[in-house]
C-alpha cells in the first residue's frame, strides 16, 4: 500500500539545503526510495502580492531553489519528484472545481523539466485542495515500497466546498497519507484552524519562522531517526531482549517497520532507526504481548522508548526419556480468561509475561494446572508424571470408549472405532474402563466392560 506523506504549504517562502539537516545521534542506513509529489497553486489569488512580488511568482523562485537542493541529494540517495499543479487551466469565473493535472509525472531526470513547465504557468482559477489531494493518490507508481511524499504550495484554503480535512483523514485511515504538515504564512485565525485539521500545522508569521517550519520538515522526510527501545523487568531496568517487536502506522495500521529486540556489544539495548512521518504503536511480541500506544518520534536526537516487559520461564517437564514427550502440547491462558494465549511444547522453556496463568496440558487424560505464577527471571516448572504405554487389541472390530477413572467420575478421552482393532496410546498413571460392543451385535447386553491400571513408563498388553 502506498505511503504518502501530506506536506501543506501555505507559501513556499525559504528551503535549506538537505546537507544541513542535523546528523542523528549514530550513522543511519541510506533511505529507501522517496517520490516527492509537489502539487502547485495556480489560483488567481497567487496573483497578488507579498513582501512586493506576485506570491506564484515568489513561491516559484523559492520552489527552483528546493529544486536546486533535491539535485544535489539525488547524487546520494534515490529519489524522484513530480508535479501537479491546479487552478492554471481555467479563469475565473466560473469557477472550474476540477481545474487540476499531473503535468509532470515521476521518473529519475524529471527537476528540470518540472522548472520549464513553471515557467510556462501563468495563476488564473480557483483553488480545489480537496479534488487535487484526492486525485494524487493516483499519481504514485503502484507496487513500490518507496517512501511518497505530497508537498502542496498554497496562499490560502479551500474554494470548491471540498473537505481537505476529510480527505486528509480518509488518506491516512486507508494507509495513503502518513503524516500531514500545515505550514501557514498570513493566514487569519479562521483560515488557519480549517488548515490546521488537515495535519500539524506551522504557523509562520514572518520568514525566519517559515525557514525554521521549512528545515524541519525536510529534515524529517529525508532521513530516518535513532531509536532505542528499551524492555523493562520488574526492577525497571532494560535487561529484557531477544523477542520479536513491530511497529505499526497508528492511523491504518499498516506495519511500517520488524525488528529483534538485540543488545549491542556494550550490552545496551541496540539502536534501530524509525521513518519520523509516523505515529507508532508498538507491539512486543512476548507472550502475551505487550503494546504501548502513540509513540512520537522525534528528528535530530537518539529517542528512547521504555516499555514494561518483565519476564519469568515456564518448563512443563514430562519425565522420562521418551521423545514422545515433545509432542505433548500445553496450552497457556491467563488465569480467569478464557482464551489461549499461546500454545507450547512441553519439555521446553518458555518466556511468559509476569503474572498467573491456568495451564492445560494435553496429556491422556488431559492435566490442568490453574493459577501458576511466573516471576521476575525465575524458572517456574510443573513437574508431569511419565506417561505409561498401553497397546489395546480387540479380537474383532468394535465400537468403544476408553475411560479414566477417579473414584466414581469417569471421563471419556478416547473413542475406539470398528476399521481398527490394534491401537498403542500413552497414558498417564492411572485407572481406566473399556466399555465396547462387537460391531456386528445389536443388542446393548452385548456390551462389555475391561478395567486396568497404568504405571508411570511402563507398557502393558490388554487384548479385549
Amino acid at each position: 500500500m502506498k505511503k504518502i506523506v501530506l506536506v501543506i504549504l501555505s507559501v513556499l517562502v525559504s528551503m535549506l539545503a538537505f546537507s544541513q539537516t542535523r546528523k542523528p545521534v549514530v550513522e543511519e542506513p541510506e533511505p529507501p526510495l522517496t517520490r516527492i509529489l509537489f502539487i502547485f497553486d495556480a489560483s488567481m489569488s497567487m496573483s497578488d502580492k507579498w513582501e512586493g512580488t506576485q506570491k506564484f511568482v515568489k513561491a516559484r523562485e523559492l520552489m527552483f531553489e528546493l529544486l536546486d537542493s533535491l539535485e544535489r541529494v539525488q547524487k546520494k540517495h534515490p529519489l524522484e519528484v513530480a508535479l501537479r499543479v491546479y487552478g492554471h487551466q481555467s479563469p475565473v469565473p466560473p469557477q472550474d472545481c476540477h481545474d487540476s493535472k499531473l503535468e509532470v509525472s515521476f521518473g529519475e531526470r524529471t527537476i528540470g523539466i518540472i522548472r520549464d513547465k513553471l515557467m510556462s504557468i501563468t495563476p488564473k482559477g480557483t483553488t480545489p485542495i480537496a479534488y487535487s489531494l484526492g486525485q494524487s493518490e493516483g499519481d504514485f507508481p503502484e507496487g513500490n515500497d518507496s517512501r511518497n511524499i505530497i508537498i502542496l504550495i498554497t496562499d490560502g484554503i479551500e474554494m470548491c466546498n471540498g473537505d481537505p480535512c476529510e480527505v486528509s483523514a480518509a488518506l491516512q485511515k486507508k494507509g495513503v497519507v502518513l503524516k500531514p504538515y500545515i505550514i501557514g504564512i498570513n493566514i487569519d485565525v479562521k483560515q488557519a484552524d480549517m488548515l490546521a485539521c488537515m495535519g500539524n500545522y506551522f504557523d509562520a508569521g514572518n520568514a525566519g519562522q517559515f525557514r525554521q517550519a521549512i528545515k524541519t520538515i525536510v529534515s524529517e522526510v529525508t532521513s530516518l531517526t535513532a531509536v532505542r527501545v528499551n524492555l523493562l523487568d520488574s526492577n525497571g531496568k532494560p535487561t529484557e531482549t531477544n523477542v520479536a517487536m513491530s511497529f505499526h502506522d497508528m492511523q491504518s495500521g499498516d506495519v511500517r517497520y520488524t525488528y529483534m529486540h538485540t543488545m549491542n556489544a556494550d550490552g545496551q539495548p541496540d539502536t534501530i532507526y524509525l521513518d519520523v512521518l509516523s505515529q507508532y504503536k508498538l507491539k512486543v511480541h512476548t507472550v502475551p504481548p505487550v503494546y504501548k500506544d502513540g509513540i512520537t518520534i522525534e528528528e535530530g536526537k537518539l529517542n528512547i522508548i521504555d516499555v514494561p516487559a518483565p519476564q519469568g520461564t515456564l518448563l512443563v517437564d514430562i519425565k522420562g526419556e521418551d521423545p514422545a514427550n515433545a509432542d505433548i502440547k500445553c496450552i497457556i491462558r491467563e488465569t480467569g480468561l478464557p482464551h489461549t494465549i499461546h500454545t507450547i511444547d512441553a519439555d521446553k522453556k518458555q518466556k511468559l509475561i509476569v503474572g498467573q496463568y491456568d495451564l492445560e496440558i494435553l496429556t491422556m487424560p488431559r492435566t490442568y494446572v490453574n493459577a501458576v505464577r511466573i516471576d521476575q527471571g525465575k524458572l517456574r516448572k510443573i513437574d508431569i508424571p511419565q506417561p505409561g504405554t498401553v497397546i489395546i487389541n480387540f479380537r474383532s472390530p468394535a465400537f468403544g470408549t476408553l475411560l479414566h477413572q477417579e473414584g466414581d467420575k469417569l471421563t471419556d478421552i478416547y473413542e475406539f472405532s470398528p476399521d481398527k482393532t490394534h491401537y498403542k496410546l500413552r497414558l498417564q498413571p492411572g485407572y481406566y474402563r473399556v466399555v465396547f460392543r462387537d460391531q456386528h451385535s445389536h443388542s446393548a447386553k452385548n456390551s462389555a466392560e475391561f478395567k486396568f491400571r497404568v504405571k508411570e513408563g511402563e507398557m502393558t498388553v490388554q487384548n479385549l
